[in-house]
């Protein structure tokens, strides 16, 4: 199975508990998109790997023409079916590999992208992609979970997340993120954070097989009990495995 395959597989699974889920929702997920857009925000905007549209709403809801872009098809239906129940008129459904985005260069005033990142086979290609579809000054706005600079604390929480779901390949550090944006052309203007603390139980709700939820478990809170926290802050209470998702903004403007 390749890895767009794979990737494909496991969002058509997840489409349905992303769409519900808290930290996918919660207005510290999704405001920072349309603020740091700016204002006005651009007239013509791309929701690269979009998931199920709640960014897409978001911004559309703001005002400017969207066009929600992903891989997977449910992960584009339920993007629809979100659009249509608010009403708006002003989104565009498109398909496709974001490393190989299918639109002209230079169509959009501005893009966004949450939490794709950590998903891409080729980080730097997407990115560059995006670049090549904004006009000069248009404004990238990249939300992203970070992993910690510490190397080995970050191979141990990419594991967890790898284990989790099969489709994740890296997230990268802080200085990480932030290079590759700028090396695709952009000048970073503002980096915004965001600790988001999770439950397990919240956490795995989103996974393809279940099967893998007490396995998982079972790891994390052995390395609670070991001391060892990953980088994101692992800790057990009230019979409850917790943990922070460092997160990251990043609005960048087209060089």
């Amino acid at each position: 199975m390749t890895a767009t395959d794979l990737t494909k597989r496991e969002f058509a699974l997840q489409a349905g508990p992303m769409t519900k889920g808290r930290s996918f929702n919660a207005d510290e997920a999704v405001a920072p998109f349309v603020r740091l857009l700016g204002a006005p925000p651009p007239k013509r905007v791309l929701d690269v790997a979009c998931g199920p549209g709640i960014v897409t709403a978001a911004v559309a809801s703001a005002g400017p023409n969207v066009v929600a872009f992903d891989l997977t098809d449910e992960m584009l239906a339920a993007a629809r079916r979100r659009c249509e129940a608010a009403t708006l008129a002003n989104v565009e459904f498109r398909s496709g590999n974001a490393e190989s985005l299918p639109f002209e260069s230079a169509s959009f005033g501005g893009a966004v992208t949450r939490l794709s990142i950590h998903h891409f086979e080729d980080p730097a290609a997407a990115l560059s992609e995006i670049r090549r579809v904004l006009v000069p000054g248009g404004a990238l706005v990249v939300g992203d979970i970070i992993a910690s600079p510490d190397v080995p604390a970050a191979r141990l929480h990419n594991a967890i997340e790898k284990l989790r779901d099969p489709s994740h390949v890296r997230l990268l550090a802080e200085v990480e993120l932030t290079t590759a944006i700028q090396d695709a052309g952009f000048r970073i203007e503002a980096v915004e954070p965001w600790e988001n603390r999770k439950t397990f139980t919240e956490w795995a709700a989103v996974v393809s097989e279940a099967r893998s939820v007490e396995p998982l478990r079972e790891v994390m809170h052995a390395l609670v009990l070991a001391g060892i926290d990953a980088g994101i802050g692992l800790s057990a209470a009230d019979n409850e495995i917790h943990f922070t998702h460092h997160w990251r903004f990043v609005r960048a403007v087209a060089s």
